[in-house]
């Protein structure tokens, strides 16, 4: 059901972020050495900005999953209630 708040109510699922993210970093710095150790410099550092961008997301993962269950609720955490409707039918 959509009821208009969803920026404001979304919840984000951060231990599957969290392994996705795992699983480009890893890639990333395969990337990068394979790159480097063939010559290919432009592919390197692309792999390397990918690298950067995949830890930077890990790093806000981790913050966001330390915070807390406001931020990553458990099975025991219920679910939002829909904003109340002011007047709009």
């Amino acid at each position: 059901m959509r009821t208009g708040s969803e920026p404001v109510t979304a919840r984000s699922a951060l231990r599957a972020r969290f392994w996705l993210s795992l699983w480009g970093l890893v890639w990333a710095v395969f990337g990068t050495a394979a790159f480097a150790l063939v010559g290919r410099v432009g592919w390197a550092i692309a792999c390397g900005v990918l690298w950067l961008v995949a830890t930077i997301d890990m790093i806000v993962i981790l913050r966001h999953i330390r915070q807390g269950p406001h931020y990553q609720p458990g099975r025991d955490v219920p679910p939002y209630r829909p904003p109340e409707s002011h007047g709009r039918r």
